[in-house]
């Protein structure tokens, strides 16, 4: 299994991955904590990154344009890469799980944020470390609240 980048003219980098996006490995809860701070400090920095293009090997291509994907995308380029699958796995799930958080109104509770950084639940970090991503790169939401129900059955509401 291998990851090809190739920097388009644009100034944007085409990932090149050889397995589907659900495909990617469970990481670390405490590495997806670590890199959250990574990343978070690394924009607080201004430190933005190029956009990315993520092509799968089932055709499914995911664009890091926006400029907060991308400078998050670049954090977890420069603190673990994303030319291997588990660095890649990494920066995936903490997108997947800054997009759940900013749409799921049911995770409320699970997770602070403030000034200081992030505190979560540490079953939501576990939960996001190794539920199912969709082709998207996102995760499967009614996956991740069955693991959250299990761990967490009063915080998490029925579907």
């Amino acid at each position: 299994m291998s990851i090809t980048t190739i920097e388009l003219p644009t100034g944007a980098l085409r990932h090149e991955i050889d397995v589907a996006a659900e495909s990617l490995p469970a990481v670390a809860p405490a590495a997806l904590e670590i890199a959250w701070e990574v990343a978070r400090s690394a924009a607080a920095a201004g430190l933005w990154g190029p956009a990315r293009l993520l092509a799968f090997a089932d055709g499914v291509e995911i664009a890091l344009n926006d400029p907060d994907a991308a400078s998050w995308a670049e954090a977890m380029s420069r603190h673990s890469g994303v030319d291997s699958l588990p660095g890649l796995a990494l920066c995936l799930r903490l997108l997947a799980l800054v997009e759940l958080l900013g749409r799921a109104s049911w995770t409320r509770g699970m997770f602070t944020i403030g000034p200081d950084g992030a505190e979560f639940q540490p079953a939501l970090l576990a939960a996001a470390a190794c539920a199912p991503l969709d082709a998207t790169g996102r995760f499967d939401e009614a996956a991740m609240r069955a693991m959250l129900a299990r761990s967490l059955p009063r915080a998490v509401p029925p579907a």
